[in-house]
Parts: C-alpha cells; structure tokens; sequence
C-alpha cells in the first residue's frame, strides 16, 4: 500500500509483511524526495503527509518510534492546487506547507519549439536502450507531432516514440509509426504547404487479405515491442506497463497472448 511505500513498515505490520521495510522518506534522508502527482494523494494519506512535513519525522506504519529526517520534498501535478483546495479534494493546510517556491511550467502544446527536438532526444535514448538504431522523423511525422495536442505530454511522447521505434522500417519513422491521433491537427499544418487544388486522393477498398496480413504484423510488432520494453526495464513488469502506457492487467493480458500464440516471453528475456 502507498503508506507503507512512503513511510516503511515494521515487521508483522500488515499481512505479508515478513520483515522490517524502511520507507521512501527514510531512503531519501539527506536528500531529495520527489512526490509525483502529489493531487491524486488520497485525504488521509495528505493528513499523514503534512505531519510528517511539519515534524521532519516519520513513523513506519506499525511502529512507534519516530525516526528524524533531513530531507527536501519536490512535488509534481498537472491540476490546478488551488482549484483543488476549494473543491475539497486537496487540504489547504498541505498546499500552503508546499507552496514554499512554486514553479510553473507549460503544458508541451504550448511549447511547440520543444516537441520535435525533445522526440529526437527520446529517440536518441530509447534506441540505445533497445540496442537499435537511431531512427529519422520525416518531415511528415515532424508536422504530425507538432499537430498533435499532447494531451499526456511529455509521457505520451515518450511512450509515441517508443512505439514509432518499433514500428518504423527503413530506419525513418513515419505518421503512422506514431500512432497518434492527430489527423485533424496535422491536417491543417499540412494545408498550409498545399495549393487549393483539391488533392483528396480516391480511397480503394482494401482486399480482406491485405488487412489480415496487416494485423498479423501489428499484432507482431506489439509484441516485439513489449519483449524490447522488458528487456530495458530487465523484466520490471509494472515499470515496463508504465513505460508502455497500459496497465499492468493490460501486460498481464498481453503476455498470456504471446504464450497462446507460441511464444514464450521469459525465454525471449533470457536470451535476450
């Protein structure tokens, strides 16, 4: 549970607790603890949180003895504090002890300088992680990013690109190696470049084996890319679910497909 994460846990504490377990904020004595999406913390979880702010001690759940911290505390959101605060979901008290030196930074839309250079950065990072080489956007897939609203941000790129890096062929990611859904954006940037000759191409029906065909190796490229991601988080599953964008049910899921399909994911892991 998140408690026992953030402050530790005694021995015999909660079922399954076999052994004494220091917290988050103990392993970070002395230096910086960072509380990601500090607004989904639940009320009473925010309640214990604060004394622990105020004292500069913390108690591991099923412990008595409070254990002195030397620590700075960093946290993150994407919601409006302060809104949160009058609707009764974030504790006023809790939001004025961390607002000591508050910064703001905006969302990736309204940055649109930082979209492409930060993909090729990513790129860059997770083609070395993978072992694989560094891939090229074209110049559609650089209109396609920059029509893309980021609703995720800098997580959603991050895990578009790790897709792209999989999905891509010829060592150039393309618009629908990305996976996005920014026909509309991209569509107006492309317009932009176009005459106002009607360029709307005849859409043929597509044979039934053509799309069977593509499935396959959709399906194919999921999974290589779910084997590739194991692999850089050495078979972390809830690290390589959250790398993924999915939940870990979802992983879960994912890997009893790849058995069923004769594949056998642990081995591909060892030999990898």
């Amino acid at each position: 549970m998140l408690e026992a994460t953030l402050f530790g846990h005694e021995k015999g504490a909660f079922t399954g607790a076999i052994a004494m377990q220091p917290g988050k904020f103990e392993l970070a004595d002395h230096g910086t603890l960072l509380l990601d999406e500090i607004s989904e913390m639940p009320l009473a979880l925010q309640a214990k949180l604060l004394r622990v702010l105020q004292e500069r001690e913390v108690e591991r759940v099923g412990g008595r003895k409070p254990i002195p911290l030397d620590i700075r505390i960093v946290a993150t959101t994407n919601r409006d504090l302060a809104e949160e605060v009058r609707s009764g979901r974030f504790r006023e008290d809790l939001f004025y002890r961390l607002s000591v030196f508050p910064l703001a930074w905006p969302a990736l839309r309204h940055r649109p300088a930082d979209i492409v250079p930060l993909a090729e950065r990513l790129l860059a990072s997770h083609a070395a992680k993978m072992r694989k080489p560094v891939a090229r956007l074209t110049s559609e897939a650089r209109l396609c990013l920059l029509g893309h609203t980021w609703p995720g941000n800098v997580r959603e790129l991050d895990n578009a690109i790790q897709r792209a890096l999989i999905l891509q062929q010829g060592g150039m990611i393309r618009p629908d190696d990305l996976c996005l859904t920014a026909a509309a954006g991209f569509a107006s940037l492309a317009r932009a470049d176009t005459s106002e000759t009607d360029l709307t191409p005849s859409v043929a029906p597509v044979p039934a084996e053509i799309t069977g065909a593509l499935g396959e190796d959709l399906r194919r490229r999921e999974f290589e890319l779910i084997l590739d991601t194991l692999r850089a988080e050495r078979g972390r599953r809830k690290e390589t679910a959250d790398r993924l964008g999915i939940s870990a049910r979802t992983l879960r899921y994912k890997l009893a497909q790849m058995r069923d399909a004769g594949m056998d994911p642990e081995a591909a892991l060892r030999s990898g």
